[in-house]
């Protein structure tokens, strides 16, 4: 990797941590330089705006956890195990983020929703990359026959992702892990009741 390319991952990386602790709106150019180490012009040189920065800084933080979700099923060998493994990596972000600050989606799509159509629109398609991965795990489960057939799929992923998600905030704003220890043991019951054979 050439120097350019190794000041502009750099660059993405601290930005990343500090738009996911501070929002957007909360990490001002001077914070981004200050982490950074470099110049105004020395950011501008690699991005063409503080939006553009936000934008890859965003692929990056929610590629951390697409990575530890990833890693987390392709070690498991069923898909009701997928399933879980899912779950547990994606409720580790209460107690043990990717980066400071929490979820990268969650943070992205409550501090986006009415400011940055960018960035809101890359939150919102990767919240639909999970719900889809949920969603093909289901169905690949019931084809494969681990898992009982007439499973509404999408009903099942917007009870998880929600649950995990609402966890996630309760957790961390009441520095308190057992909000989300509850709702996963809550989904792994409700799963071995619907789901198993």
């Amino acid at each position: 990797m050439r120097k350019g390319e190794q000041t502009r991952e750099v660059i993405i990386q601290r930005a990343a941590r500090l738009f996911n602790e501070q929002g957007y709106y909360g990490a001002s150019l001077s914070d981004i330089m200050r982490a950074t180490g470099l110049e105004k012009g020395g950011i501008y040189n690699h991005f063409g705006s503080k939006e553009e920065l936000a934008l890859e800084a965003f692929d990056y933080a929610v590629g951390l956890l697409n990575q530890r979700m990833r890693a987390a099923i392709l070690a498991q060998p069923n898909t009701y195990n997928r399933l879980l493994a899912l779950i547990e990596a994606f409720s580790r972000t209460a107690t043990d983020p990717v980066l400071p600050g929490g979820c990268p989606i969650m943070n992205t799509i409550i501090e986006a929703d009415d400011t940055q159509p960018a960035l809101k629109e890359r939150a919102h398609a990767e919240l639909d990359r999970l719900f889809e991965s949920i969603r093909y795990t289901l169905k690949l489960g019931v084809e494969r026959g681990e898992m009982r057939p007439g499973i509404n799929a999408q009903k099942l992923a917007s009870l998880i992702i929600a649950s995990i998600e609402g966890a996630i905030m309760l957790s961390r704003l009441y520095r308190d892990s057992s909000h989300i220890d509850a709702v996963v043991e809550h989904l792994k019951n409700h799963l071995e009741q619907t789901l198993r054979l």
